[in-house]
Formats: C-alpha cells, sequence, structure tokens
C-alpha cells in the first residue's frame, strides 16, 4: 500500500469525520445536512469551470454515483435525527469496508491476504462492541435497533458508490469527475429536504450556523476529492478501510463533546474496528 495513499486517505478520513460532528451538533441535523450538499455543490460548481467536465465515458458512473450519494446523505439524516452520532456513524463507516472488499472480490478480482481475512475481522468484531452497547441503554426500547438497522443500511450504499467512483477514477481524471458529482447531487436532496421541511427551515438554519455550514460544506468536499486522488493508484478494497478511521474519530468527538451515554464503551469498539483498519493497511 502506497505511504502517500495511505496519508491523503487519513486526511480524507479527519475531514470527513470533522464535518460529520459539525452536523450532529447543530440543531436541525438534517437542514444542516442539506446546507452542506448545496454549499459542496456551489463549490464545485466554480472549481469546474476551471477543470472541465469529465470524459463522457465517466458520465453514467458520476450519475449513478450521485444517486446513490443522493440516498446516502438522505438515510444519514434520518439515522442521526433519531439516534446517537457515536451509534450511527462508527458501524455505518465500519461495516463498509467490509462489503466495499465483497465488491471488490467479485468485479475487480481483488484478493485478499491473510492479513486482509484478519483486519475484517476486527472490523467485525468492533462493530459488534459498538452494537452491543444499546442492549445497556435501550430497555426493551425499539429505536436503537433501528437506528443500527439504518446505519448498516448506509454502510451497504457507501460501500457501493465507493465501488463505482474507485472504478470510474481508475480510467479516467478523479478531479472533474468527483466535482461532477457534488454539482448534481443538491438536485435531488434539496428537493426532498425543502418539501418537508420548507425554505424557512433553512434560512434560520443559515442564519444560526452559516460558519460551521461553509466549515462542513469545504471539508465535505475536500474529503472525497483526497479519497478519489487516492483510488487512482491504490487498491480500492483496501483504501476504502483505510478511509474508514473516521469511524474511530467520530466516536471519540460523539463521547468527549457531544456527551453522548456509553460513549466509551464505543470508543473501545471504534479502536478494535481502527485496529482492523490498520492491519489490512499493513498487512493485506
Amino acid at each position: 500500500m502506497p505511504i502517500f495513499a495511505i496519508i491523503l486517505l487519513f486526511f480524507s478520513a479527519s475531514m470527513h469525520a470533522m464535518w460529520n460532528f459539525l452536523l450532529k451538533s447543530s440543531e436541525e441535523k438534517y437542514i444542516a445536512m442539506g446546507w452542506q450538499v448545496i454549499l459542496s455543490g456551489l463549490f464545485s460548481t466554480v472549481l469546474i469551470f476551471f477543470t472541465g467536465l469529465p470524459p463522457r465515458s465517466m458520465w453514467f458512473f458520476a450519475v449513478l454515483s450521485m444517486i446513490l450519494e443522493a440516498i446516502y446523505f438522505i438515510l444519514l439524516c434520518i439515522a442521526y435525527s433519531d439516534h446517537d452520532f457515536s451509534l450511527v456513524y462508527p458501524i455505518a463507516r465500519g461495516a463498509a469496508p467490509a462489503l466495499l472488499v465483497l465488491w471488490s472480490a467479485i468485479f475487480l478480482r481483488e484478493q485478499l491476504t491473510v492479513g486482509g481475512y484478519i483486519g475484517l475481522a476486527f472490523i467485525t468484531g468492533g462493530m459488534i462492541v459498538i452494537g452491543a452497547t444499546t442492549l445497556l441503554q435501550s430497555n426493551g426500547e425499539k429505536p436503537h435497533l433501528r437506528g443500527i438497522l439504518t446505519a448498516l443500511s448506509v454502510a451497504l450504499v457507501i460501500s457501493i458508490y465507493t465501488f463505482i467512483d474507485g472504478t470510474a477514477v481508475k480510467s479516467g481524471p478523479a478531479l472533474p469527475y468527483g466535482l461532477s458529482m457534488f454539482v448534481m447531487v443538491p438536485f435531488v436532496t434539496t428537493p426532498y429536504l425543502t418539501h418537508r421541511y420548507g425554505w424557512s427551515s433553512f434560512a434560520r438554519v443559515w442564519e444560526k450556523n452559516y460558519k460551521y455550514l461553509l466549515i462542513g460544506g469545504v471539508l465535505g468536499l475536500v474529503a472525497y476529492m483526497l479519497a478519489l486522488f487516492a483510488y487512482t493508484f491504490a487498491p480500492l478494497s483496501y483504501s476504502g478501510a483505510i478511509r474508514e478511521v473516521s469511524a474511530v474519530i467520530g466516536a471519540f468527538l460523539g463521547w468527549r463533546f457531544l456527551k453522548e451515554e456509553m460513549g466509551g464503551v464505543r470508543v473501545v469498539g471504534s479502536a478494535i474496528v481502527f485496529t482492523g483498519v490498520m492491519v489490512i493497511a499493513i498487512f493485506g
């Protein structure tokens, strides 16, 4: 695994966890998510005038990825509205590498090493630890189980769009491809959110949180651009796994700054996920 790719993916993971933390910190998380998508799209629109559009051979991948990204954002809004950040985020980001390895093995013929299998076992074990905390706080209620299922749905979508993007950028320029996808996503997410919550909610959230929203828009865009660039020259299955150290960062932020219950246990589970990611990175 190239060292430069690992560095890029670590920066990407940190930025990704930070913008998710900013989202969870806002009062109306679904509206804040909508603003993040809009702002990333606006920034991408400006940049794409300098980079140009991707080749036509990449358009199908970009449109398909855009649809999946929109679904991802909507699911994430639902998950964050009803459940703890430190529960949803580690499961969603931690389960995705296992699924991505599966798609890469089936469609790209990427082969796992012994280290790869060991790493995936750690990731799965970490997810079990994180999910087990719901038994300690649910008291027979169902929302926490629903939170886990929602997070796993998010993980499935993440794995598919990561596979599509990673496949696309191995045969074409990453920057214009990624920018074009970000330009299109708001055209799906914004009508959904405005229909459900109204433009007045968008105006209210902007007035209260515009600084955080601008930062989140930049972080979300740059984080994924760094990941796309790493996918161009590093194995996709392992690259996707390394990027998921954002699960560790996300669980720590939710525990340390949002005062969420059982955060310490979830941090332990996320640390196990992190160990699995590192085993894949080094021995995979």
